[in-house]
């Protein structure tokens, strides 16, 4: 596979042409063109069909041969923490609540700062664009950095500032008038959907979330936040308010299609059916969840049930990966396990939950998640040539069991190749990966078990 100079006195201009491979389009009918190709303009897709027909209809400045290749949808990370990156393997094999309390929440009080912020999501960003992730929705501090990051190295993502309840009103004044410049700042940018992150139920009361939902309603964008994804946070907030988080949210009148929700484990039937009637969008992260032993969200009853369910790594302090074709596979096999039915979550199912369905949930579905005519030009291009891909006879099959991120070889996004050849195009990694390394030099010491 190489870019060349395709340039023709003949045909319809193009920017970019992809010719051959297996395109999955991941369209309503699931369409697989055995040798397709598609024509790039800007940063849409100008047309998609067999190869022969685009190859003599198009030309352009810049050929992509993706002979024995799949072609897919840029993948949907629907939920992340970007710049934790920072904290990745610091404190491991505990639950999310002493994981958050005892030793996440003091490493960034004292290390997270928008130099560390800035490094660490470049780190992230570059990670994802690895792993074929094209879009991300992101929540934590100091966002404005990482909305630039995410613009420098050409991803896409829907941003949320993070919220937490404190004791000064005027503080909490502050950061809403901080929020809204946010939002200012980049409504209206190509690739970047500015949200509203309210971090969860247990550190965000129903004061501050009726006044994010109403601000984010005035501003017409998404409510991000942590939904029902542990135990205690279920006991907790039952405690508390006398109802189930879901029930919770629904009650402050939060709960319908601006609002994306990450984890959702513990939940009922009733409650299932109140996210998928609400167009609520959900975000399954299923290593996440098993490392922190948070439990199975019951994703295959969300799906019969029509829920927006998409998929999500959380962050790489609770994964420790940002690899999204590790979730989907794991996607596959978790409820297979627990439900003892091979087709708990078939592996086209879990394909859709990384590509329309995370598009779906984050209300992008206009946009991406599918390789149409019209939609963005966003596309991973994976090498077949390796020992794990062959023999091919079903490529969702491969898509869902057998790709791994050293496979994809190419990245496009918004029409501009952002990985060639499994090289970052838009940053100096490895000036990343030392940037980062220097950053780190003292948070080692917090980490479980090591002395101060």
């Amino acid at each position: 596979m190489a870019d060349t100079d395709g340039s023709t006195a003949d045909g319809t201009a193009a920017d970019i042409l992809v010719l051959g491979g297996i395109v999955v389009t991941m369209d309503e009918r699931r369409s697989i063109l055995p040798d397709g190709a598609l024509a790039l303009r800007g940063d849409s897709i100008l047309a998609l069909g067999p190869r022969a027909q685009i190859a003599a209809a198009y030309d352009a400045a810049t050929v992509i041969d993706a002979t024995g290749c799949l072609v897919i949808p840029g993948l949907i990370d629907a939920h992340t923490h970007i710049p934790m990156t920072l904290f990745r393997g610091l404190a491991d094999d505990l639950p999310l609540h002493t994981w958050l309390e005892q030793h996440v929440w003091p490493a960034e009080h004292r290390f997270i700062n928008p130099e560390t912020v800035r490094w660490a999501s470049r780190l992230g960003v570059a990670e994802l664009l690895r792993s074929g992730v094209t879009t991300l929705c992101d929540m934590y501090f100091y966002e404005d950095e990482v909305a630039a990051v995410v613009d420098e190295l050409g991803m896409r993502g829907v941003l949320a500032n993070a919220h937490f309840d404190v004791t000064d009103a005027t503080a909490t004044d502050r950061a809403l008038a901080e929020a809204e410049q946010f939002v200012a700042r980049w409504r209206g940018h190509s690739r970047i959907v500015p949200a509203l992150g309210p971090h969860a139920p247990y550190t965000v009361g129903p004061e501050l979330y009726r006044r994010l939902h109403a601000l984010a309603e005035r501003l017409d964008i998404p409510v991000v936040t942590h939904l029902a994804e542990t135990q205690e946070e279920d006991r907790d907030i039952r405690r508390r308010y006398g109802r189930s988080p879901i029930r919770h949210l629904a009650n402050l009148g939060l709960v319908d299609a601006r609002l994306v929700a990450a984890h959702c484990v513990w939940v009922d039937a009733e409650e299932i059916d109140l996210l998928a009637a609400a167009r609520t969008g959900v975000v399954h992260n299923p290593r996440s969840n098993l490392k922190l032993a948070s439990g199975i969200a019951p994703v295959p009853d969300m799906l019969r049930a029509g829920v927006l369910v998409g998929l999500g790594t959380d962050g790489a302090a609770s994964n420790n990966a940002l690899d999204l074709l590790a979730e989907i596979q794991m996607a596959a096999l978790l409820h297979k396990g627990v439900r003892l039915d091979p087709l708990a979550v078939p592996a086209a199912a879990a394909l859709e939950m990384a590509t329309i369905g995370g598009a779906r949930a984050l209300k992008l579905d206009h946009l991406v998640g599918s390789l149409e005519p019209g939609k963005r030009a966003d596309m991973v291009i994976i090498d077949l040539d390796e020992d794990n891909l062959v023999p091919l006879y079903d490529p969702v099959s491969h898509l869902a069991y057998a790709v791994e991120a050293a496979d994809v070889r190419t990245v496009i996004v918004d029409g501009r190749i952002v990985l060639r050849d499994g090289a970052i195009t838009t940053a100096d990694e490895r000036e990343i990966r030392r940037q980062v390394r220097t950053l780190a030099t003292g948070i080692g010491s917090l980490r479980t078990g090591a002395s101060p």
